[in-house]
């Protein structure tokens, strides 16, 4: 039991991270793939918001001048923003549209999502509207919150004054699934529904129990459980009743991982870890050939089927994605400190990730096509880490 107990704990916090001196900042000069834009609102608040969601697009450049596009914003009422688009020095009238939201900042941000999709120029989904689910805190205390994507909202969600582990949101948004200690010194499985923040365990067997994921269709539920002996790959329904298991060797697994129609899965296998998939209703697992000695944590994008991000080992821990089609993966963070535990956005290029040095970490979106990063915790709250994002409506 306590071999199972340290393997689970190692692939949950993986190693020792190296030092870095500017914790998730990355600059990349990429000015022939990006969109240069003005961006303006006619509120100093609104203004402040609309200026850091395009900062940390990776699609797109911020200039005063030589700009492509002219964005500007523009408060109706206490739920409503207009986005006015103009096209070049000139300012020929390209489009406007009203977004409404839950209040002025909402609105704003649902609509740079609408002048994303009408200016990136190459297919891409907005996701400025996401929330994130992540872990505040350190050493054994470590507490479920969940943000906005620029941390204006952030709300505790459990104070179970244990460690908490792997957040995971219900495809509807309403609920969430995570793994504490704190009823029993061992990992368990609760669920907690965000609209009455009532918690029910959904798991609770003899061993680990942890890793668990809604399915897409939010009907089904892959976890992993030792309490046959081996941490292995098993499927419930949304209750957590009618447990299933559908992997069969003596080799620990960890991070589940369902495919964007819910027909297969991918997860980590030892030795290594190494990354595998296989049908979600079972068989034999096959081994995705990443070329890293070490892959795990994968995240399967929503949005791009061929793509599945994960953490590798190349000196430091690193963010990689690998390609389906390519049948390999590469590094795409390249950062002077460790990247892990990656979440892909809407639009399946950028993916929320931590950053970690040797004294805190960060939440960081990263651009998987130019390594672009910046922080979007932060550094006052502590550290934060294991972000799993939200999209509404996807």
């Amino acid at each position: 039991m306590q071999k199972i107990l340290r393997l689970f704990l190692l692939l949950a916090l993986v190693a020792a991270p190296v030092l870095a001196r500017d914790l998730g900042e990355v600059v990349v000069t990429a000015e022939y793939t990006t969109v240069p834009v003005r961006v303006s609102a006619n509120t100093p608040e609104l203004n402040d918001l609309a200026l850091r969601a395009f900062h940390v697009h990776g699609r797109y450049r911020l200039t005063a001048s030589g700009y492509s596009y002219d964005i500007k914003f523009s408060q109706v009422t206490g739920t409503q923003v207009r986005v006015d688009i103009t096209k070049g020095m000139a300012g020929t009238p390209y489009s406007s549209d009203v977004a409404t939201g839950r209040d002025a900042s909402d609105a704003l941000l649902r609509a740079a999502d609408i002048a994303v999709v009408k200016t990136n120029g190459v297919g891409l989904k907005g996701f400025f509207t996401a929330r994130i689910a992540f872990i505040g805190g350190g050493g054994g205390r470590r507490e479920i919150y969940t943000s906005d994507l620029f941390f204006r909202r952030v709300t505790q969600v459990t104070h179970d004054n244990a460690l908490a582990l792997f957040p995971r949101w219900s495809p509807d948004g309403s609920k969430l699934l995570y793994t504490s200690f704190f009823k029993s010194g061992f990992p368990d499985i609760f669920q907690i529904d965000l609209n009455t923040y009532q918690r029910t365990t959904f798991v609770s067997f003899k061993g680990t129990n942890g890793g668990a994921r809604y399915s897409p269709s939010g009907g089904q539920v892959a976890m992993v459980l030792s309490g046959e002996g081996t941490p292995e790959i098993y499927i419930s329904n949304a209750q957590g009743r009618q447990v299933s298991r559908k992997t069969h060797s003596d080799s620990g697994k960890a991070s589940p991982c369902w495919s964007p129609d819910g027909s297969r899965l991918v997860f980590a296998m030892e030795p290594g870890p190494q990354l595998y998939t296989m049908s979600s209703g079972g068989g034999s697992p096959s081994r995705l050939m990443t070329g890293f000695s070490y892959a795990a944590e994968p995240d399967w994008s929503r949005t791009n089927p061929n793509k599945i991000v994960c953490t590798v080992r190349s000196g430091s821990y690193q963010i990689a994605v690998y390609d389906m089609s390519k049948g390999k993966a590469e590094i795409v963070s390249k950062a002077p400190f460790d990247g892990i535990e990656a979440s892909w956005l809407a639009d399946g290029r950028h993916v929320v990730y931590t950053a970690r040095d040797r004294s805190t970490s960060r939440l960081c979106i990263l651009d998987t096509e130019t390594g672009k990063s910046t922080p979007i915790s932060p550094g006052s709250f502590g550290p934060a880490m294991q972000g799993n994002v939200w999209t509404p409506g996807l």
